[in-house]
């Protein structure tokens, strides 16, 4: 049973940290958290070493003041177990605790996450505070939530200790029914006389003197990812021994530089699906990556999610750290909303003096009220209230892209033909053009259920098992369209190569056979006969029922097909045997949609992003202007604009970098005005 949460409308708020201020500061958060609209805030996160000061002893008093002071002023508490961040004094007690690194080095405490996920020293602590936290404040009324651990992984997510090779042979035992023969069948161990007779040979793929068996590398991120989640199913279950009618969350990372969890097994845990997000600074279109991950959120959650995290302005932990533009802290923010975040958090709300966050931005920030951050984030505050309609709203899309982190883990591994692919540049080049011409995009699993979507999209499916791959090619046979990017359904889920030329498992499908890879060098293109350059790969393609649509026109493949189409069954699939640039695959991609019958959710001017959310009574039109100039959007007749609350009959102008949410009730009239 999914429990929901409590708090109404968009929820607002951030981290809240009291502990690090002294007490008579808290009377004036509370002040400037009711005037700039927080309805929630996360407590607690990394206060495990005020709250239990040695082992067994515990002191809620603080806790218990900040609480009371919450409920009093009717903001709701997010109410962490603060295992993210183990106190000195259990490191003292169990240095055995300590993670070490692939290279064999030990590492210290004095920062976060510094504890290794199999320790079971770790593992009794954790669970005997949260189990001390969920008795204590199960009734409280100010939670309304609990955040279990904090960003698991973000840190520690792999630890080469003996304790967790251990742990790594117990997961092994059961993935392979403690068949050892049958490990060894996976992992291939005949190459290199890597035979095991016995479990305890295994150890973690450690550093070794050449390169590593891909298998046995891929089944420790596997397990890696599972050690963690075990960990947080243990404190849920804590949790919910205790209250078992409040919802539990997680903040997950999905953004551009965290892959360590398999997200899809962990999203089904939560009753509540929270992500963190943070823009690269080096990205010029860093809203791009934020709509990726909004979308690939929304896909996790199967619906409406909670943004636990982002910034007011700049992070501290970039080579350079970019404040945000005029603007942008409301366009990141709705942008979210639009799709699908039901609540929007940032960390922190004081930004610290001290610390190694202290130059991290904030909602109040070291200027304090007299700064335009805070301007900027009572603004917001205004809005999100005036958009409490849209909480519960869904989204609309009929395009899937596929996504999978076995298959991001497995082609990102050494000896690759080419160690240029990056599986989230490979996804988000695909994904480009899509979020410039305004087509509403969901994420999905290889296995997942494809009826509601017109056009699926696999820009980077290196590993896919027989179960997967039968999956999309019948979603193109029973009348779907399937795009394939290069170097796809390669090898299975043991990472073995599907024998009889490539791509593998779609072969047949997709209408071609491929008999030698010429993936480019760094810089290098080749010719394509519709105008356009081909990046990264190259591949001797033969049809073998598909037509050709675009050739190379240079280097040792001239003539060759690089773009293929194939009627399979009733429906089409397409192939891309290279990476097109972005001008030719944006062109592309909108022939494919086209083909599909997929449509934009809106026509606008270029470089204002349109979203789209599906109410029971109404739809929800986010019009996000990234542009330094105004542009208008043709809407509904009947059309209401929620941040101003006037009517816009027929069209709405957006200014120069701001946002409009325009509601459209769900009737027949009234469209027609929209063009």
């Amino acid at each position: 049973m999914k429990r929901e949460l409590s708090v109404p409308g968009i929820a607002y708020g951030g981290d809240y940290n009291p502990e690090q201020w002294p007490e008579e500061v808290w009377a004036e958060d509370m002040r400037l958290m009711r005037e700039a609209g927080v309805t929630m805030v996360s407590v607690g996160i990394f206060s495990w070493a005020l709250l239990e000061p040695k082992e067994g002893a515990y002191d809620f008093s603080l806790l218990d003041r900040v609480l009371e002071l919450l409920h009093t002023h009717g903001i709701a508490a997010d109410l962490a177990t603060p295992t993210a961040a183990p106190p000195a004094w259990f490191f003292r007690a169990h240095p055995e605790a300590l993670p070490v690194d692939k290279d064999g080095r030990g590492l210290s405490y004095g920062s976060r996450q510094t504890f290794c996920p199999s320790s079971p020293a770790y593992r009794e602590a954790a669970l005997r505070m949260a189990g001390e936290i969920a008795r204590r404040y199960a009734g409280h009324p100010a939670v309304a939530m609990w955040h279990v651990h904090n960003e698991y992984g973000c840190h520690n997510a792999e630890c080469y200790c003996d304790e967790s090779a251990a742990a790594f042979r117990r997961w092994l035992r059961r993935r392979y029914a403690d068949d050892l023969t049958a490990l060894n069948d996976a992992w291939g161990t005949r190459f290199w006389s890597q035979w095991y007779y016995d479990w305890d040979e295994i150890i973690p793929p450690r550093p070794t003197g050449a390169v590593p068996n891909p298998t046995h590398q891929l089944d420790w991120r596997r397990f890696c990812s599972d050690e963690l989640l075990s960990l947080y199913e243990a404190e849920r279950e804590v949790l919910l021994e205790a209250a078992p009618d409040i919802p539990a969350t997680t903040n997950f990372m999905a953004m551009f530089n965290f892959d360590a969890l398999d997200y899809w097994r962990w999203a089904p845990k939560l009753d509540i699906v929270s992500n963190d997000h943070y823009l690269q600074s080096a990205d010029p279109e860093s809203q791009i990556d934020l709509a990726l991950s909004g979308d690939l959120v929304r896909s996790l959650a199967g619906g409406p999610w909670l943004l636990m995290e982002h910034s007011t302005g700049a992070v501290n932990w970039q080579p350079v750290n970019r404040a945000k533009g005029p603007g942008e802290l409301r366009r990141n923010a709705l942008a979210h909303v639009a799709r699908g975040a039901d609540g929007i958090a940032y960390f922190q709300w004081r930004a610290a003096k001290a610390g190694a966050e202290q130059w991290h931005s904030a909602m109040l920030p070291h200027a304090g009220t007299d700064s335009q951050i805070w301007r900027d984030v009572v603004r917001l505050g205004a809005d999100l209230r005036a958009l409490a309609e849209v909480r519960g709203s869904v989204g609309t899309a009929e395009v899937a892209i596929v996504w999978d982190w076995n298959a991001r883990w497995a082609m990102e591994l050494p000896s690759q033909p080419s160690g240029e692919l990056r599986f989230h540049d490979l996804v988000r080049s695909w994904y480009e053009p899509l979020w410039r011409a305004g087509v509403a995009v969901d994420f999905v699993r290889p296995d997942a259920d494809l009826s509601a979507y017109r056009l699926v999209l696999a820009p980077s499916l290196y590993l896919v098992d027989d179960e997967g791959a039968a999956n999309l090619t019948g979603f193109a046979e029973r009348g779907g369209t399937l795009a394939v990017g290069f170097h796809s359904g390669a090898v299975d889920e043991n990472c073995h190569v599907r024998l009889g030329g490539y791509p593998g498992a779609f072969r047949e499908a997709l209408g071609v056979r491929t008999d030698e890879l010429f993936p480019l060098l760094p810089g290098e293109s080749v010719g394509l006969s519709d105008g356009g350059a081909g990046t990264l790969w190259s591949e001797r393609v033969r049809l073998a029922g598909a037509e050709s649509v675009t050739a190379y026109t240079s280097g040792p493949l001239r003539g060759v097909p690089a773009v293929t189409r194939n009627a399979h069954g009733t429906g089409v699939t397409w192939y891309l045997a290279t990476l097109p640039d972005p001008d030719t695959l944006a062109a592309l991609m909108d022939r494919i949609r086209a083909e599909a019958g997929v449509e934009p959710v809106r026509g606008t001017p270029e470089g204002v992003e349109a979203v789209l959310r599906r109410g029971p009574e109404a739809d929800y039109l986010f019009l996000i202007n990234h542009t330094d100039r105004p542009a208008h959007v043709a809407v509904a007749s009947d059309a209401t604009e929620l941040l101003t609350g006037r009517p816009v009959p027929g069209a709405v102008s957006v200014a120069a970098g701001e946002t409009a949410v325009v509601r459209e009730p769900r009737r027949v009239a009234g469209w027609e005005d929209i063009s």
